[in-house]
């Protein structure tokens, strides 16, 4: 489908133009998940050196028609195969104006009332070698935190939207869950199944939204309230993004093909899809999962809502040390909505519960929050 809108004049849009998103869809086919969706984009317009030039050559190889190139080979391999939840690929415009094309998805979204439980953006993810010359076609960076948003929406002009966030920020401040917003667990989620399924290959977990100066497709999602990552190469190469292409001082500029590394926008591409197909195989994260603060123990009990997908076979609480970057240990509990932990303090570690299905795909973790009886 295409996504067209009609974008004002803004801060790098002089006058009014058409600006559209290309967008697939592949429909979930289990009931109680199909309404859930996991966007996935790359960004299909570039800039050159100046970013209110229309018309100079800005190829856009690395930025960001790798991210673009990434997304639709995965819509092609996975066009043919089924899965629970609902699917979502994009190539928006408008990126470097402003993130407008992701904005408009992002806010007609929320507008529907979709429920978005994940977005991915891939956005320069084509080179292995730094401005220096180092090479690393192992690893790829994972921009992934949610904290941020949520204090920005504090101050939202919307009512409901700056409540929702400041009971967000005040249950997180209680519990010590800055590292553990929606976009931190699908941070570690797609960390722990790229590497499973691309072995020798690190995803390298950043716990912030984005660079320093930089921002992607990402963002909008994030600032209505969805989870949404970042991927993007180990160590950018400046000379070959927004650059006029030419030659000076015996060095060439610009974001030309030739500076893209194939296999390695081949190896991010498997990092995503494993991630992409574990996410959308399995169950939603549970809900309203807490930590039974009521007594004095050394023990944990922990609380959720039971799932509604008819495939769940149980639950497995995971926990880690405060200041560890993922889950360390976990516990299949069965298919129970309430477990207590024996000689586990819930003072010295981080708590959370994942949903399990029968084939034993199983859900990225919902953060534990303090639970007392009303």
């Amino acid at each position: 489908a295409f996504d067209a809108f009609t974008q004002a004049p803004a801060r790098r849009v002089p006058h009014p133009v058409e600006i559209v998103n290309i967008v697939a869809t592949l429909p979930g086919t289990r009931a109680g998940a199909q309404q859930r969706q996991y966007v996935i984009s790359g960004h299909y317009d570039s800039i050159p050196s100046n970013v209110m030039d229309h018309e100079g050559h800005a190829p856009g190889a690395n930025d960001d028609a790798s991210g673009v190139a990434a997304v639709m080979e995965i819509a092609c391999a996975m066009a043919a195969q089924r899965f629970d939840a609902t699917l979502v690929f994009m190539a928006v415009a408008g990126e470097e104006q402003g993130l407008l094309g992701a904005a408009h998805w992002a806010e007609q979204a929320r507008i529907k009332r979709l429920d978005i439980a994940g977005m991915i953006t891939n956005d320069i993810i084509g080179s292995s070698t730094a401005q220096d010359g180092a090479r690393n076609d192992r690893t790829v960076r994972l921009f992934a935190n949610g904290l941020p948003a949520l204090l920005a929406a504090e101050g939202s002009a919307d009512t409901a939207t700056a409540q929702a966030a400041r009971e967000q920020v005040e249950s997180i401040a209680r519990s010590g869950g800055e590292a553990d917003t929606p976009a931190h667990q699908l941070g570690r989620y797609l960390k722990e199944t790229g590497e499973r399924y691309v072995p020798g290959f690190t995803v390298d977990l950043i716990p912030r939204p984005d660079r320093f100066l930089r921002g992607g497709d990402h963002l909008p999602f994030l600032e209505r309230g969805y989870a949404a990552v970042r991927f993007t190469e180990p160590a950018e190469d400046y000379r070959h993004q927004h650059q006029d292409v030419r030659t000076e001082n015996g060095v060439q500029y610009g974001d030309l093909p030739e500076f893209v590394d194939f296999s390695y926008v081949a190896q991010v591409a498997r990092v995503n899809a494993a991630g992409l197909a574990s996410l959308a195989l399995a169950p939603a994260a549970p809900r309203d999962v807490g930590i039974e603060v009521v007594a004095l123990e050394n023990d944990t009990t922990l609380r959720w809502t039971a799932n509604a997908e008819t495939d769940v076979a149980g639950y497995r609480i995971v926990w880690r040390a405060p200041g560890e970057p993922v889950w360390r240990h976990s516990r299949d509990v069965g298919n129970v909505s309430r477990h207590t932990l024996k000689g586990i303090s819930k003072d010295n570690y981080v708590f959370g519960v994942t949903a399990v299905d029968r084939e034993g795909n199983a859900s990225p973790a919902s953060f534990a929050r303090p639970w007392r009886p009303r």
